[in-house]
């Protein structure tokens, strides 16, 4: 049976509410759930005011202004939620992982999702009139200039991770792995394709977010296959929650149902203590909006 929601959201944040660590029941083999709750809303506060920061220093506005201005509007959007890089941090530091590995990765994941945004945005493709709370980037600079400005970000995404990774944290493995994961995510099979058949990208971002903090955090490489596919249920689970916050019919078991799923991605997770709470936040955020 359909669904039709549609849902005003209670105000305009950044932030996410403060999540209620719901925990599904855990089979006996299971570790014990973690009696600590971390302050999770000053978690994401201050993950993304240093997004927020490492972003501005990233795109500077310098020549030619105009398409730099125009890469930092779509990239600097006050109401951006950084969930890929919270993501990415919090897989990261899952595994014991440091934040400054993390943090080149997290800005190229932000330019690769502005990226999109202002490409998909355009008359050609979905003709967007709103973006993030603000007029899309064509509406502004022109449909040449966001064009521009979208394959600006792509290249410059993978630069910055060369440039500013740590080295001593980061081996250069590791590194290539990461850049391969993100190509992926952007290419032919990955966020390209899902634009093109009308599929979920969000699952497609959030699994390149969740695998490349895995990968940056030294994970096994089945841990990393599971927090993939944990990350790419949550990016669907997102996009069918915006569904519903814009009216549209959807089946309420999907939602349910993609949150169980979630979930049993994460138990194997559970040994790791407190670490893997934040991950837990974003299936409870996604459930508090509906």
């Amino acid at each position: 049976m359909a669904l039709s929601i549609a849902v005003t959201p209670s105000s305009n944040s950044r932030m996410p509410r403060t999540a209620v660590l719901r925990r599904a029941v855990r089979c006996s083999s299971a570790a014990s759930v973690p009696t600590t709750q971390p302050d999770l809303r000053n978690y994401w506060t201050s993950l993304i005011s240093d997004v927020d920061r490492k972003l501005n220093d990233a795109v500077p506005l310098k020549y030619p202004e105009l398409i730099h201005e125009s890469m930092r509007y779509s990239l600097l959007a006050k109401t951006a939620k950084r969930a890929p890089p919270v993501m990415c941090i919090a897989a990261c530091e899952l595994f014991g992982g440091d934040r400054a590995a993390a943090i080149p990765t997290v800005c190229a994941l932000e330019m690769v999702h502005a990226a999109s945004f202002v490409h998909d945005d355009l008359p050609y493709i979905d003709d967007a009139l709103s973006r993030r709370g603000q007029l899309p980037n064509h509406t502004l600079y022109g449909p040449d200039m966001a064009i521009l400005a979208g394959d600006a970000l792509l290249p410059l995404a993978f630069q910055y991770i060369v440039l500013h990774t740590p080295t001593q944290l980061v081996s250069q493995l590791h590194l290539l792995r990461v850049v391969q994961e993100i190509a992926r995510a952007v290419g032919s099979t990955g966020m390209a394709a899902t634009q093109f058949i009308g599929e979920n990208k969000f699952g497609e971002l959030g699994r390149c977010s969740a695998v490349c903090g895995a990968l940056l955090g030294g994970a096994s490489d089945e841990e990393i296959e599971r927090l993939g596919e944990y990350g790419r249920i949550v990016g669907i689970l997102y996009r069918v929650v915006e569904d519903m916050l814009e009216g549209k019919k959807v089946n309420i078991g999907v939602v349910e149902d993609l949150k169980s799923r979630a979930r049993k991605e994460l138990y194997m997770f559970e040994k790791y203590g407190d670490k893997v709470l934040p991950l837990h936040t974003f299936i409870d955020y996604a459930a508090e909006r509906v």
